[in-house]
């Protein structure tokens, strides 16, 4: 449940699993307990009370009126167990700041106080099944337990209404972890040393409190401001679990790059928040991550392989305890991996240890932009194909919108399109079919409608199609050269306001194979067929089976 975080479907053999109990005996009552003690102090601190209009005074001599609307009890959320409440009684919504598998996160401001905080709204809708909601209702209290710990995202409030629940949270904006590194325009392997060590730190307090994050990965640590000392803060918990000592998990969840090999085996613990920390020291130590392949399913054969490349640039350079440490927390034996403990106190991550402070090389620097910048321009080139298809591609499909459609409401709801998918014969995983309804579903409030539709049925079933791509690559190539230039790139990130400025050169770095200074239509189609090189947040129970 991504907060400030389009899911891609694998071709990937599924596994069913029963996921009502996603640990080892013993989780439930854990889960139980820490529910009592989340919801009993967050009613009664975090929800502004709602205060009845004054009536007037009756006379003497006439009865009491009786009890005004107002003045009925609000009636109990499904989601949170508590008295639903309107969140914009209290903050005014403003622009998205994020959008994630589940919510959508707005700007909001306080009506009294005018402080500005984080909304992440997640539609109750979109929450499909018993487990959907118990993720939620656990975020949340994950949250409460957590606040008040440094360097963690403060929950300030949980609402719930008829539609969504709402968390609002402590804004977060000086931009993701790597804008830091990329705006001062260098770094030193003694920076990247500081900035593990705030990581490992609270990781360090997560496993103390009894929680396992599950989804550590550089998106997920964010700057409070711009200012260039302010502090990083962690977020998004979405994925996270109480634990007991001793306590073995089994779903499959995370990001693919950064999914410890234990959680693709189905029995894991803590120790795979360190793994995921491990894959990003080595990413600030050379811009790359340590697992790489063209598809999710390769991602995780290397992963299991557990081969990390040291031999090539800039690794020789590296100083030897810079990699003794990416080792260690690399180990794919999770008992043999090194606890928070045990990474604060390795020389290389202390403070005025043995991290050198000379500069690392430029194209560290150059691979981390990349790695930021280039996902941009594929998510340009999807829009475009979306609106591609050819009449009679959009009649048929139009069709088969108004068949889903079956309350004639103009949109369509989660089980409306997994009765509609297989009425036209379509076999799709409940899985498949939540991820399609996520892809299309861009503003994030549980339905479709015709134009998301479109979009989405495209997406899953005529995305590779090569007159497709052909189209998308015209529609940047506006001198029908056959060359997509610099300037044209920059025109098509811009109209669909993707342009970030710093993304353009990146971009052009990574797809231009040739390095002619241009794009060519092979070039384009290579980068189409990637695998998604900044893997979104998403539930991946299911979604991988042990060969």
């Amino acid at each position: 449940m991504g907060s400030c975080c389009s899911s891609n479907t694998t071709d990937v053999p599924a596994v069913v699993v029963d996921n009502t109990n996603t640990a080892d005996k013993g989780e439930e009552t854990n889960q139980q307990s820490s529910s009592k003690h989340a919801d009993t102090t967050s009613a009664t601190s975090t929800n502004p009370t709602t205060t009845p209009p004054p009536t007037s005074k009756p006379p003497p001599s006439a009865s009491p009126p009786p009890p005004s609307k107002q003045q009925k009890p609000a009636a109990i959320g499904p989601v949170l167990g508590r008295p639903m409440e309107d969140v914009r009684a209290t903050y005014t919504m403003g622009k998205e700041l994020g959008r994630g598998q589940f919510g959508v996160t707005h700007l909001a401001t306080n009506k009294v106080t005018g402080q500005q905080f984080a909304c992440k709204t997640i539609a109750k809708r979109k929450l499909v099944n018993k487990e959907d909601i118990e993720d939620v209702r656990r975020e949340v209290q994950i949250m409460h337990h957590l606040n008040g710990q440094p360097n963690i995202v403060e929950l300030k409030g949980a609402y719930e209404d008829k539609q969504s629940v709402h968390l609002v949270m402590e804004l977060c904006a000086g931009g993701e972890l790597f804008d830091r590194i990329i705006s001062k325009g260098h770094y030193t392997e003694r920076a990247a040393a500081s900035l593990l060590r705030t990581i490992v730190q609270i990781v360090h307090t997560f496993h103390s409190m009894g929680v396992i994050h599950r989804d550590l990965k550089p998106e997920n640590f964010l700057l409070l401001s711009k200012d260039e000392n302010s502090p990083l803060k962690a977020t998004d918990f979405g994925l996270s679990v109480f634990y007991k000592q001793g306590e073995m998990f089994k779903d499959i969840v995370g990001s693919a790059y950064y999914i410890a090999p234990e959680v693709l085996k189905r029995r894991y613990g803590p120790e795979v928040d360190i793994w995921s920390v491990g894959v990003m020291l080595y990413i600030l130590l050379c811009g790359v991550p340590p697992f790489w392949a063209e598809s999710e399913h390769g991602i995780f054969n290397a992963i299991l392989s557990g081969h990390i490349d040291f031999t090539s640039d800039p690794w020789p350079s590296i100083s030897p305890p810079a990699k003794d440490l990416v080792r260690k927390m690399l180990n794919s034996d999770s008992k043999q991996r090194l606890t928070a403990h045990e990474v604060l106190n390795h020389p290389w991550i202390k403070e005025d240890g043995e991290a050198p402070d000379k500069p690392l090389d430029n194209a560290v620097l150059n691979r981390l932009k990349q790695f930021r910048a280039m996902n941009q321009f594929k998510k340009v080139a999807l829009r475009v194909i979306a609106g591609c298809l050819s009449e009679e591609e959009i009649m048929g499909l139009k069709e088969m919108f108004k068949g889903m459609d079956t309350d004639n409401s103009g949109t369509i709801t989660i089980e409306e399109l997994k009765q509609g998918l297989a009425k036209q014969g379509t076999k799709l995983s409940e899985q498949e079919v939540k991820q399609l309804m996520e892809a299309a579903d861009a503003d994030g409030n549980g339905t479709i409608d015709y134009d998301e539709f479109i979009t989405a049925t495209m997406h899953m079933n005529r995305m590779n199609r090569e007159e497709h791509l052909y189209t998308a690559f015209q529609y940047f190539d506006k001198d029908n050269s056959g060359f997509i230039t610099t300037e044209e790139l920059e025109q098509a990130l811009h109209e669909f306001n993707m342009h970030d400025g710093r993304d353009i050169k990146e971009i052009l770095q990574e797809v231009d194979a040739d390095n002619d200074g241009r794009i060519n239509y092979d070039e384009f189609v290579a980068m189409m067929g990637k695998g998604n090189p900044e893997a979104q947040t998403k539930k991946r129970r299911d979604s991988f089976a042990m060969q």
